[in-house]
């Protein structure tokens, strides 16, 4: 067990003082959690608002999707300077100005005129929001105690986990209230009451100096911007049939390769060397890609299978997924009891692997019959398995780390839950897409004509446009049925996925216990 000096949990009642002990705590964890809510819900808040965007600004259908990739890409390349940054010019100047950054970029969004400027100002919020999801992490871990740093876990992973299902449903009634500008608008007076808040009460770190990697940033920057690119256009031109995608997958390995091989020999590489060589870290760092492929990839395919395939609109489905939040924060609160009672966090981490796992494997068996009562039963549990996944991880990953470390590891643990994200929200967009087309010529091909003689559709054409809608309608039906077999499919592959991450629960050491 680490010792007190490097940055253990609690080892002695003695020991449990706050490295930046700060009055009225409450009042800037509320700041601190406005500040990441509102990062973490523009993600995806402006989803819905993007065809109104599209006639507003003269966007064509593939331009458009720019103003997500563009905030994607930008908070990506920047996330990985953070702690660099932080010591640099210090971490509560840095945090002051990513929120403000993230504001007045908001404002600018909401006024752009053209898809150019709206490009501009979501990388510009791209940038803003990559500095504040590590940074109110690794606040949140500096001004706690270390008997309550689980509880301070479990608030902002709340935070992360029901910031994508909120923003589709904000984002919704402020379109059909008001307009798309609103979803943008929104964070003006919120985000100013968190900047008030911590400018107030923020504590900060004394700045250190450090020589700024430039060759391993402009490396870990192009790969995770190649990366990005690929994913984003992948299924717009046909993947790897396209030289465009060779172009990025070539990008990617090698500014990846040649990353990876500078931060293991350079002298002061972007990243410290003592992250890689906590076990508990890499290992949190792996399964944060596992959880962004499996968990939040499931996230990101449940709107459009509610919405297309059993009509809900974008109120009913944010009301039907909002039972996987509930789940989130009552697994978080109980995993964080259990933590401080000594239970070994391995355990937790695979009870939550297969919880989610069994709830996909439940999903595995929905029809187009089922009814509301199916969605908020495994989202409840799904709900549950993350929570319990997510807070034992981080309390794991971040027990043994140094404090002066804990702000380049946040950084670390978000990259990776980011990409695994994209990553498996393209693949199951992906998997969808080809399994539909798939299944609507296997479901098609039965449609044989013994079965149109004996259901009298070869008939039909007698009737003229009313025969021709009626096999509109058959077709339309044969699409559905293929479309829900081909989401089916993405469920089993997540329920495999978060399986074949279970094994690697071996290779973690047990983490201090926290006391209280």
């Amino acid at each position: 067990m680490a010792g007190p000096e490097s940055g253990s949990a609690l080892a002695a009642p003695q020991d449990d003082i706050a490295q930046l002990p700060v009055r009225n705590q409450p009042l800037l964890v509320f700041g601190i959690m406005t500040a990441s809510l509102l990062q973490v819900l523009d993600v995806t808040i402006c989803n819905v608002a993007i065809p109104h965007m599209q006639s507003s600004l003269g966007a064509s259908p593939d331009t458009v999707s720019w103003i997500l990739t563009s905030y994607i890409i930008a908070s990506a390349v920047a996330m990985p300077i953070t702690g660099w940054l932080a010591d640099r010019i210090g971490s509560r100047r840095l945090f002051i100005m990513s929120v403000a950054l993230f504001v007045i970029a908001s404002m600018l969004c909401g006024v752009a005129q053209n898809l150019e400027e709206m490009v501009l100002f979501r990388a510009l919020q791209g940038v803003g929001g990559a500095f504040i999801a590590p940074l109110s992490q690794s606040s949140l871990l500096d001004t706690t105690r270390p008997s309550r740093q689980p509880q301070m876990i479990a608030l902002w992973g709340m935070g992360v986990m029901i910031g994508p299902i909120l923003g589709p449903v904000l984002g919704g009634y402020l379109t059909q209230l008001l307009n798309w500008r609103w979803v943008f608008f929104v964070n003006v007076p919120v985000g100013a009451l968190s900047l008030a808040i911590l400018y107030a009460k923020l504590p900060g770190h004394p700045i250190r100096r450090r020589k700024f990697d430039m060759f391993g940033f402009a490396m870990i920057g192009l790969a995770l911007a190649s990366l990005q690119l690929l994913l984003d256009r992948g299924h717009v031109v046909d993947w790897f049939t396209s030289p465009e995608t060779w172009l990025y997958a070539g990008l990617a390995i090698s500014c990846a390769w040649a990353a990876a091989i500078h931060l293991a020999t350079a002298k002061e590489p972007l990243f410290d060397r003592r992250l890689f060589t906590n076990i508990n870290f890499s290992i949190a760092m792996v399964f944060m890609v596992f959880v962004g492929v499996s968990m939040f990839a499931v996230i990101a395919l449940m709107p459009p299978m509610l919405q297309q395939l059993f009509g809900y609109d974008v109120i009913d489905t944010g009301l039907v997924l909002m039972p996987r939040g509930v789940g989130v924060l009552l697994a978080m609160q109980i995993s964080g009891q259990l933590l401080r009672r000594g239970v070994d966090a391995r355990w937790l981490v695979t009870l939550g692997f297969l919880v989610v796992a069994g709830s996909l494997h439940l999903m595995t068996g929905w029809s187009l019959a089922v009814d509301s009562t199916h969605f908020i039963a495994t989202g409840l549990m799904q709900g549950l398995g993350i929570g319990l996944v997510f807070l034992p991880l981080n309390a794991t990953a971040f027990s043994t780390l140094p404090p002066q470390l804990r702000t380049d590891g946040a950084s670390l643990l978000n990259l990776m839950r980011s990409v695994g994200s994209s990553v498996g929200i393209s693949m199951v967009i992906t998997m969808a897409a080809r399994g539909l087309q798939t299944n609507h010529e296997e479901l098609a091909a039965h449609i044989t004509p013994e079965l149109a003689s004996t259901m009298d559709i070869s008939a039909l054409d007698r009737f003229q446009q009313y025969g021709e809608a009626a096999l509109t309608l058959a077709n339309a039906e044969v699409t559905r049925q293929a479309a829900m077999i081909a989401y089916l499919n993405d469920f089993a592959l997540m329920k495999w996925l978060c399986l074949g991450a279970i094994p690697l629960v071996l290779l973690m050491r047990k983490s201090p216990r926290y006391g209280g």
